[in-house]
């Protein structure tokens, strides 16, 4: 067995993170771990590497390609020695893997060059980034969030591990990317890797893994295969769709934009779009098409483009330049939302800081109200009271999203705001859209899921290489694509195992 784990426990202070988590991942097998958010999947991730977050205690026993890693003493002296060249870990933000001050290629080749067992060429090609030279020259920050997922999973592939532990791999991907990394995936496992993999995506955990270990509050309720115990995939109900008949809300007019000074580097090509009062346009497309682009200088922080972005008509600025009724207006939900709070400050006093700063609220009220907002959304008052660090994906992203919808914006900009929830979490974010939009919020809806796509938008849009390839109602779009990039997108959205 490479990765054993056996009677896990983990604690902070009083509370109880993980309760006698018990499961194995053979050499040349995927094993899955499933649960709602804060169930305790990268606790014990985590804990295969001998790490646990500030103030918790491991106990049990991990062991991994037969060297203890974790005993009934805490973590081993061992642990330190495995990690790298015998286990790698991919976390769920990639940005907090990336050296923000250091060129792509240069980290790759450093890692090949240090472990010996692959080539930064073949971590490359593993991870589907292209090899060329300007591409391997960027810096993490001129990368999509798609695009950083890759470059960190091959700087974990770089190291040339036997085990591998997978936080959310797919967050970011869009449905083609996603299906050539389960087939990455399933190539590695079959060149003998034990492969972990944490995911509320069950339809690559189905194509996938062999066999599926069920978390819920720390406990292991259930092991076998994933089609025994995963439900088939649903679409969520529909929301109140409203007729875009009302003049634009929020315009977005010829607008070009680039990554370097100089308009080099151009990643958005003459794009045009408008938001209707209580109307969704959701914008779809491959990984680096642009998409987080064109919403962050919807948002003000992207300032190297041209065209006019208009608010009711009239030119917004960029955002060190607009006033309080500007920045109240249009919010915008970061793809990766970890490095969007302060580690040093509680996430409720965070998410209430918006309706203090943008909506005049006395702060008692204020904290009222975000911990109703984040009780509804499925997130405890007395997790929210919690620095970042202690809080799941899954509930950081819902709190970014109540952060922002505090502020009871015109217009709201959300980018990829589901891909670390569960089903019944997302169901949640979906019936706060649905009140936002019944108020007359304007939303630009940024997904690689197009199956939750009819719950949410009234038309879609499709980006590719920064430019718009498609348009349109979007029931006529996915029943009828015009492109070959939409093509593309709805056959690679359900992939399916292939068993030898």
């Amino acid at each position: 067995m490479m990765i054993e784990v056996r009677g896990l426990t983990a604690r902070a202070g009083a509370a109880e993170l993980l309760r006698g988590v018990e499961f194995g991942v053979p050499p040349g097998r995927v094993t899955a771990l499933a649960g709602p958010s804060g169930s305790g999947k990268t606790t014990t991730a985590l804990a295969l590497l001998g790490e646990s977050e500030p103030g918790v205690e491991l106990r049990g026993t991990v062991r991994v390609a037969g060297v203890p890693v974790v005993d009934e003493d805490g973590v081993t002296p061992e642990a330190a020695g495995l990690r790298g060249g015998t286990v790698a870990y991919l976390p769920q933000h990639p940005g907090s893997a990336l050296n923000p001050a250091r060129r792509t290629g240069a980290v790759l080749r450093e890692l090949a060059r240090l472990h010996g067992r692959s080539t930064a060429g073949e971590a490359v090609r593993k991870a589907q980034l292209p090899a060329e030279k300007p591409v391997l020259r960027r810096f993490p920050h001129q990368f999509s969030g798609g695009q950083r997922q890759r470059v960190a999973l091959a700087q974990v592939l770089a190291c040339g591990p036997r085990a591998l532990v997978l936080d959310e791999p797919s967050t970011g991907l869009d449905s083609v990317t996603r299906l050539r990394l389960i087939e990455e995936l399933a190539g590695l496992a079959a060149d003998g890797m034990a492969l972990l993999l944490l995911s509320h995506d069950h339809d690559m955990v189905r194509a996938l893994a062999d066999h599926v270990v069920l978390l819920d509050d720390g406990r292991v309720t259930a092991q076998g295969s994933p089609q025994d115990l995963l439900p088939a995939a649903t679409t969520p109900v529909g929301l109140r769709k409203s007729a875009p008949t009302a003049p634009a809300r929020l315009d977005v007019q010829n607008l070009t934009a680039w990554i370097r000074p100089g308009g080099r580097d151009e990643v958005l090509h003459d794009v045009s779009l408008s938001l209707t009062p209580g109307g969704c346009l959701a914008v779809a497309g491959p990984s680096g098409s642009g998409k987080t682009t064109l919403a962050r200088c919807m948002a003000g922080l992207h300032e190297r483009h041209r065209g006019r972005i208009l608010l009711d008509g009239v030119p917004l600025p960029p955002l060190r330049r607009r006033d309080r009724t500007q920045m109240r207006r249009v919010q915008y939900v970061w793809q990766e939302v970890r490095g969007s709070f302060d580690e040093r400050r509680p996430v409720l006093d965070q998410v209430a800081r918006t309706a203090v700063r943008l909506r005049g609220v006395r702060p008692a009220e204020a904290v009222e109200e975000a911990a109703e907002f984040l009780a509804r959304l499925g997130v405890d008052p007395s997790t929210a009271r919690r620095p970042p660090a202690a809080l799941s994906g899954g509930e950081l992203q819902r709190a970014a999203f109540a952060r922002a919808a505090l502020a009871r914006p015109d217009v709201l900009v959300c980018d990829e705001i589901t891909t670390a929830l569960d089903a019944a979490a997302t169901d949640l974010v979906l019936g706060e859209v649905a009140r936002l939009r019944a108020d007359g919020a304007a939303i630009l809806w940024i997904g690689h899921d197009l199956s939750l796509l009819p719950a949410v938008a009234d038309t879609l849009l499709v980006l590719d290489g920064g430019r718009v390839v498609e348009r349109g109602n979007l029931g006529r779009v996915l029943a009828e694509p015009d492109s070959e990039t939409t093509r593309l997108l709805i056959r690679a959205a359900r992939p399916r195992r292939s068993d030898p």
